[in-house]
């Protein structure tokens, strides 16, 4: 399983080698839905290769993005429903080809107890996620829309390590949580000033984006 490589760095072999025993390879498509909202999650997923997107869903049924997950990362929320036995409050999608480990329900508690690598990994894991929650909080109670859009055509930037983003403005307005007319009303601004241009489901960002 070559693709334990990239936690090398990360866990001791023996625990490598009880990842590599017990961990399942999984393969999803752009768009391919990982988690969804009421399903019980009966394992861990850790990226391997590819970035996900997580979202939450509010009571009028609006969602909005949490955060990326993206190689050796892995879902908190899905480490507490598994590990709880209780349904996913959080949909994950494949954003562009996924592969990832995905760590049965049997083996967590028990790896947390044996190997002090997976308790950092998991205790790191839940301090990056709940700073980037602090931080989607913030942006959207102190934060101009403009300036949001701009950090996330950034983040997906850098994610994908593209300058080409393939977003459409529907897409965009829901991680947003805003309307397509905003969003392209503030995208089409942006492409006068010569930050950025528009395609179809594409925009590609220029060298003075900012």
């Amino acid at each position: 399983m070559d693709t334990l490589s990239v936690f090398d760095l990360a866990f001791e072999p023996a625990l490598l080698q009880e990842i590599k025993e017990f961990g399942e390879l999984k393969y999803f498509k752009d768009g391919d839905v990982i988690m969804d909202y009421g399903n019980y999650i009966n394992m861990m997923p850790i990226v391997s290769k590819g970035t996900i997107k997580v979202l939450r869903m509010d009571e009028g049924g609006k969602e909005i993005l949490l955060y990326y997950l993206s190689s050796t990362e892995s879902c908190s929320m899905a480490y507490s429903c598994c590990l709880e036995a209780k349904k996913s409050e959080v949909r994950a999608i494949a954003e562009g080809d996924v592969e990832l480990l995905a760590i049965p329900h049997a083996k967590l508690d028990e790896w947390l107890c044996r190997y002090p690598s997976w308790k950092n990994y998991i205790m790191r894991s839940f301090n990056i996620r709940f700073l980037e929650l602090l931080k989607s909080i913030e942006s959207i109670a102190f934060h101009k829309l403009d300036d949001r859009l701009i950090a996330y055509l950034k983040e997906k930037q850098r994610m994908s390590g593209s300058s080409v983003i393939k977003s459409s403005h529907y897409q965009i307005a829901d991680e947003l949580a805003t309307s397509r007319v905003v969003i392209s009303r503030l995208l089409k601004h942006l492409e006068n000033d010569g930050k950025l241009i528009l395609y179809r489901s594409e925009i590609k960002l220029l060298a003075d984006f900012h």
